[in-house]
């Protein structure tokens, strides 16, 4: 061969072999993982590559290998692996496809190994986890904004950005995320809001007198097609807008940028516009067509609506409230009275945010209730319509219940227990997830239960899919932003009232309150007697006979709890309740280091508010810290 030939030659071989180095694809980065009982999620940053075409897990039993793949060609950047076993440690590496079938070197293996739950707690803080990771890893993290659901192509619905907002706070907090990454995406999904073209225009905005669509675009963030300017869901966004800013109160330009930005978006809605003038909000406007013909009255997801738009500076007009609560009924159903709502989301949307616990306005006063009681017994009233399946419903138990708006075997519909709602044997997990802070007792063996019984055809990098029905044999795809968001913030409320707790900080939402009549409900001055040698503390307060009254404990006065054995209604001038533990309480009052104890009562207006009442190991009487 000439010389000029072997050069040429090897001219060639080298620009080949630059044009494969120029077109080989890069290791995935931010591997990350969670663990659970038979179950290993993973997690990795998407790669923005265009001749990305998917990516690969591989397992091994041994740190050198073999390591097989699993799973497939994956197109989404996270894994939930199933076909795992207790106790056994598994080697996971990933690798990313390119279009060409090129394959990039593989991350650093990483050992794992699932477990059984300790407790509870730690089931919990695995089902809060993997559901916030819907909303990290899910959002565009350009924009802050959430997809409705994780089939490809969904628009952004803003009520699963709300529910995201709580849950990065939530996820700082556990330390899920550092802080700083939870400022910058805060503040990333504030902006795309605040800065977002406002007009009543039918295309290119993201809302109109303060108020935004029920979904936008993904990607553009404006208004995506059909879409009305949404109340209820302007108001959950705002929810959540409150929440972080109360979470984030450091003194960095970052954090009082984000709070700056929270009093932005919330001043800036026009409450009477959305009225119309009256003292009922519209549920909505289409900017081709105006007004939506149905106002917000009577119970349901919108009471958000009204204690917001009362405590803002350009208010709903006072009788707004009453306007709101002349569509309520009263009435028995399934062993519980209260103000019927089939769904269960109605129940559960708006005490996200607001501490119904303490608190009533002149309806549930009348009625011996609070709004957080309505709920706790719409809960029950759903189990017990489970218990008793008069649809004859296949799987249907004690911890097989939860009927909401969900997908099913013929699509998204609303199910809820009759006589208001209609049930075709499809259960969602969110609805027994999201009463979690009402009725532990229940909701948390039902968690479970859906775990460890269906673990294999619900349980997904997100936590739980969106339901299933037995009967049908039908499980759902997808998992939906509405139903993550309240088992994150629910559980949160239920371990430690966190977001209860900064949310009502609110002056917006104590002023709103306020104008609707909520007033706090009095504590009664309690003893308690300690006995050792039996395990009990009880105790005794003053009572107004056929008056009804409510036990709390707590082990830190901080985070307290609704004794499940319910209200008391005294039969005489001293109404007793003894801790005897389970279920009264969740462990043996001296089988813990301290307990504190208070007592509260229902429709009455409130005296001096005593101290809570402590007890534990070492109380051999009352104490008052």
């Amino acid at each position: 061969m000439r010389k000029s030939d072997c050069l040429a030659l090897c001219q060639f071989l080298l620009a080949c072999f630059c044009f494969s180095e120029a077109l080989a694809i890069s290791t995935p980065t931010g591997f990350v993982n969670r663990i659970g009982d038979q179950s290993i999620v993973l997690h990795w940053d998407k790669l923005a590559d265009p001749t990305l075409s998917g990516y690969r897990v591989y397992r091994a039993l041994n740190s050198g290998g073999p390591f097989t793949q699993i799973g497939g060609l994956l197109t989404v950047p996270r894994y939930c692996d199933l076909l795992v076993n207790n106790r056994q440690t598994y080697y996971y590496q990933l690798t990313a496809v390119a279009t060409n079938l090129q394959e990039s070197p593989p991350t650093a293996a990483i050992a794992l190994q699932p477990h059984a739950f300790a407790s509870d707690d730690e089931f919990l803080e695995y089902v809060q986890q993997t559901s916030f990771d819907y909303f990290w890893y899910g959002a565009n993290p350009a924009n802050g904004l959430v997809p409705d659901r994780t089939a490809a192509g969904s628009p952004c619905s803003i009520a699963a950005v709300v529910f995201g907002l709580s849950a990065i706070a939530i996820a700082a907090d556990h330390g899920w995320i550092s802080r700083t990454q939870a400022v910058a995406r805060i503040q990333t999904t504030l902006n795309t809001f605040a800065l977002g073209p406002q007009g009543p225009a039918a295309s290119g905005t993201i809302g109109y007198n303060g108020w935004y669509y029920h979904f936008l675009d993904m990607t553009t963030g404006v208004r995506a097609p059909n879409s009305e300017l949404s109340s209820i869901d302007t108001a959950l966004l705002l929810g959540g807008v409150l929440h972080v800013k109360q979470y984030f109160d450091g003194a960095t330009a970052d954090e009082t940028n984000i709070r700056a930005t929270a009093d932005t978006l919330f001043n800036r809605v026009d409450w009477n516009w959305m009225a119309r003038g009256t003292n009922a909000v519209c549920m909505g406007w289409f900017p081709n067509s105006g007004f939506l013909s149905g106002d917000w009255i009577g119970y349901n997801e919108g009471m958000l609506i009204y204690c917001l738009g009362l405590g803002a500076t350009n208010p709903l007009p006072p009788s707004a409230w009453n306007r709101w609560t002349s569509g309520y009924t009263w009435g028995t159903y399934y062993g519980q009275t209260f103000i019927p709502f089939s769904p269960m989301f109605g129940h559960q949307y708006s005490h996200c945010w607001i501490d119904f616990r303490h608190i009533a306005d002149s309806f549930m006063n009348a009625h011996n209730s609070t709004y957080f009681e309505n709920s706790r017994r719409a809960t029950l009233a759903q189990q017990t319509y489970a218990i008793l399946n008069p649809g004859h419903f296949v799987a249907y138990t004690n911890t097989v219940w939860g009927l909401t708006a969900c997908d099913g075997p013929n699509g998204y519909t609303v199910h809820g227990i009759p006589p208001g709602g209609a049930d075709d044997g499809t259960i969602a997990p969110t609805a027994s997830g999201g009463s979690i802070a009402f009725a532990p007792e229940i909701s948390v063996p039902t968690l479970r239960y859906f775990y460890s019984h269906y673990r294999p055809r619900i349980w997904t990098a997100y936590g739980y899919r969106d339901a299933f029905n037995i009967g049908a044999q039908w499980y759902a795809t997808d998992e939906l932003g509405i139903d993550q968001g309240p088992i994150v913030v629910m559980i949160e409320n239920y371990r430690t009232q966190r977001v209860w707790q900064l949310f009502m900080r609110n002056p917006e939402v104590q002023r709103g309150l306020q104008r609707a009549g909520f007033a706090p409900l009095p504590f009664a001055a309690a003893q308690l007697q300690p006995s050792a040698a039996q395990n009990t503390m009880t105790l005794s307060w003053n009572a107004t006979p056929g008056i009804t009254y409510q036990v709390e404990y707590s082990p830190n006065l901080n985070a307290w709890f609704s004794s499940p054995t319910g209200e008391i209604v005294a039969t005489n001038s001293v109404a007793t309740w003894t801790d005897t533990g389970p279920p009264g309480t969740s462990a043996l009052p001296f089988n813990v280091p301290q307990r504190y104890y208070r007592v509260f009562q229902f429709g009455s207006p409130p005296p001096p508010q005593p101290a809570p009442l402590a007890g534990g190991l070492s109380s051999t009487t009352a104490l008052n810290p």
